[in-house]
């Protein structure tokens, strides 16, 4: 059964879905919540970052700090370091000290030179058209003892919980957007064939024909050539497309 505690930061996360305007807002708002709980309980500073990956998608970091951000982006680079071990292996992996760190000794040398003595790599589970892991960093060692891994295990399933919440109602998002700007354009399209029609007197085909050579010879898309078409005819740059919410 969740403790109190476990309750509250379930109802923070969620509370983040409602309270950002975007995923990435919501990215920030999650990672400032974990380094602020890895803070509380290991009683030292501790900042995170968190990288997500989508199917057909720009990868997305985030991160407490503009700091985490740069610590993270080290290991993105060079694509070694326990964020990275975490991802492919499916279980928090931890560097206990960059000093003596043998696995990955490039990286762990970027860590010292920016300040950093320790780092953890947290998964999120995300199901198959995502995934994403949270990187935790300490300017000391001994921090993220076996207490501190169980703590960030417990929150990164409610992380998981509350970020495919957020994708889902992001994607949707996205779909509604490239929805109305498909409409959009279509509107554009059939208003530019109706002129054609009327000036040349000649069918739809032949219309939209016209159109797709427009397109093709100036290396333009069809909608835009529209656009240009109606311009010159009605000198409106586009014309509106009007939706109920």
């Amino acid at each position: 059964m969740p403790s109190e505690d476990q309750s509250d930061d379930f109802e923070r996360l969620h509370g983040l879905i409602s309270g950002t305007e975007d995923l990435k807002g919501f990215l920030d708002g999650m990672t400032g919540f974990a380094a602020e709980m890895m803070t509380r309980g290991t009683g030292s500073r501790i900042e995170c970052a968190v990288t997500l990956h989508r199917r057909k998608r720009s990868v997305t970091i985030a991160g407490s700090s503009d700091d985490a951000v740069f610590l993270d982006g080290i290991e993105q680079s060079l694509g070694e370091g326990p964020c990275v071990e975490a991802l492919k292996a499916g279980h928090t992996i931890v560097l206990g000290d960059a000093s003596t760190e043998t696995r990955w000794t490039t990286y762990a040398q970027n860590l010292l030179a920016a300040g950093c003595r320790s780092a953890m790599g947290v998964p999120l589970e995300l199901g198959s058209q995502a995934d994403a892991v949270l990187n935790f960093f300490a300017p000391t060692t001994g921090l993220f003892d076996d207490e501190a891994v169980k703590n960030a295990d417990i929150f990164a399933d409610m992380a998981s919980q509350a970020l495919r919440l957020a994708i889902r109602i992001a994607t949707a998002d996205q779909l509604a957007e490239n929805l109305r700007a498909a409409m959009e354009n279509r509107t554009a399209i059939d208003l530019a064939c109706g002129m054609i029609m009327a000036e040349n007197r000649c069918g739809q085909e032949q219309a939209m024909e016209f159109l797709k050579k427009a397109s093709s010879d100036r290396n333009e898309k069809l909608h835009a050539i529209a656009a240009q078409i109606i311009a010159r005819v009605s000198r409106e740059n586009v014309p509106a497309t009007y939706f109920e919410d």
